[in-house]
């Protein structure tokens, strides 16, 4: 009797173990890398004190059952005095299962999480390319994701807020004839 009983509860410990909440890397590797540095040699013959500016997006998409491609993509660019040093960019991707969660949460974890994971990669990735150009390497600064994710909720809401409040203003502007 105790056999079976055994048996039940490894079987009912099994099925609570499949129904717990999962959010686990798969892989992390680059998908794209573009370089340019097309005003090489001459600017090593000027100061070095560019002007950077860094621009970010991240996407995603589920690839199979509970798994989600994640492609965080940062572009850099140098310039000096009008002309470009250098153009970085770098798709970093990951795939991320998540299972037995909500679609809110999924949402917070492609958002948040997952690019939170990606960026380390891409900043490296960056910063070698970088070096191998023969200028000091970029240290990129480090990015709030949730802060990101959390501005994003308050501008879609604002966003459905005054398309609501124009549509109530809209209602009894309509004439018959």
């Amino acid at each position: 009797m105790t056999d079976q009983q055994d048996s039940n509860t490894e079987v009912a410990a099994n099925e609570d173990e499949q129904n717990l909440p999962t959010a686990a890397i798969q892989k992390i590797y680059v998908k794209d890398i573009s370089f340019e540095a097309p005003n090489l040699p001459e600017m090593f013959s000027v100061e070095y004190k560019p002007q950077v500016k860094m621009e970010m997006n991240s996407k995603s998409r589920a690839v199979a059952d509970d798994n989600f491609e994640v492609i965080l993509t940062v572009s850099v660019k140098a310039e000096i005095e009008d002309k470009t040093v250098f153009l970085a960019e770098v798709e970093q991707a990951g795939v991320f299962l998540l299972k037995n969660i909500t679609e809110e949460q999924i949402q917070h974890t492609l958002s948040v999480m997952a690019p939170e994971t990606l960026y380390p990669y891409v900043r490296e990735t960056i910063a070698s390319l970088i070096g191998k150009t023969g200028f000091p390497a970029i240290q990129l600064a480090p990015v709030n994701f949730q802060a990101l994710y959390i501005q994003k909720i308050q501008q879609a809401q604002a966003a459905a807020e005054s398309a609501e409040s124009s549509a109530e203003d809209n209602s009894g502007d309509a004439t018959i004839q």
